[in-house]
């Protein structure tokens, strides 16, 4: 194969968007039942998860994010599952931090957070995105099904912020007859805490959440709604491709974000890949198939093998699914958010 260049450079798929995000899950286990990701009725006590060895290694992890820094990689997310609960994360951190100019940051339920903190902040980690889908403890509850409660996330954000892990941003799922009177409850608590909360549209990731138009919150919806009480105006993205769009409180006192996959389709900006728990590169969040880096690894795949699987993928990248979604898309069998992250 041809030998890769060792300086970075910005790889462009078929519509010219470049590759800038890698979002990495660590794990597909997670220690709650979020209905509208993992429900226990498919992810129960006899589910068959991943063995060990199917995981991708630390070392492994570390590789490919340095491979894809040469494609123009700025920012590694850790996903899951709940990354938290992957052994020794703290060490998968320090070996990625090693890496010039990443931008590294995490996304966790919470659980484990209070506890972990200063050790994920003295690794390298730099920020971190919260889950947290109501105040309310039996919503959250009953969205979590495992009884989790809300003071516990909570004290891990407090964590989070006393570790210097900032900004910190908390992420509300929002279902129509489930957690939409928990909106403005959220935004107001969270604006005096001085924390950007992001909002996103009930989506159909996977195939066993049960997704249905009919339960989806608009983002316009969602900004109507806090903008009663608490007044907002548009803001200019922080940068070409950022997810969320941004709405600033009238009064200067902070922000929030709305992502709206399925509403506002923001796929001609994307520029996210993502790999799945064991190893497979997948170029979409709603994609049905994926490209198995693992077992080029193992093979004895090279870095310039890597590096040219990787640039051949990505080039012919067409992937546009929210723009073009229809009742037939939604019914495609398409990979898990447990396995993918989000």
């Amino acid at each position: 194969m041809i030998a890769s260049s060792s300086a970075t450079s910005t790889t462009r798929d078929s519509l010219g968007r470049p590759l800038r995000d890698l979002r990495i899950s660590i794990t597909d286990r997670c220690n709650f039942r979020c209905t509208y990701c993992m429900p226990k009725e498919v992810f129960g006590k006899d589910y068959q998860f991943l063995e060990r060895s199917a995981l991708l290694s630390f070392e492994e992890i570390t590789r490919l994010a340095r491979v894809f820094t040469k494609h123009g990689v700025e920012k590694i997310r850790l996903t899951g599952g709940e990354p938290l609960i992957r052994r020794h994360i703290e060490q998968l951190i320090g070996m990625l931090a090693e890496i010039p100019g990443l931008d590294l940051t995490l996304t966790t339920n919470g659980s484990s957070l209070a506890k972990k903190a200063h050790a994920l902040k003295a690794a390298g980690l730099q920020r971190i995105t919260v889950s947290l889908d109501s105040l309310d403890d039996a919503v959250f509850m009953a969205m979590n099904d495992v009884d989790f409660p809300v003071a516990k996330v909570l004290e891990g954000i407090d964590a989070a912020a006393a570790a210097g892990l900032t900004p910190i941003k908390i992420n509300m799922v929002v279902k129509r007859g489930v957690n939409e009177h928990s909106i403005v409850p959220m935004a107001r608590y969270f604006k005096q805490q001085g924390h950007i909360l992001r909002f996103i549209e009930f989506m159909d990731v996977g195939h066993t959440n049960g997704w249905r138009m009919d339960d989806v919150v608009t983002a316009r919806q969602i900004v109507d709604m806090i903008s009663k009480e608490m007044p907002l105006e548009p803001a200019n993205p922080n940068y070409t491709g950022e997810v969320a769009e941004r709405w600033r409180y009238k009064d200067g006192s902070g922000e929030i974000g709305v992502i709206a996959s399925v509403t506002q389709a923001f796929c001609r900006d994307c520029t996210r890949a993502r790999i799945s728990t064991e190893g497979k590169l997948y170029t979409c969040l709603f994609a049905t198939a994926g490209h198995d880096l693992r077992a080029l690894m193992r093979n004895g795949a090279s870095d310039d093998d890597l590096d040219t699987f990787i640039k051949g993928i990505w080039t012919r990248r067409a992937d546009r699914y929210s723009e073009i979604r229809s009742d037939k898309t939604v019914k495609l069998e398409k990979i898990e958010m447990s396995y993918i992250g989000g």
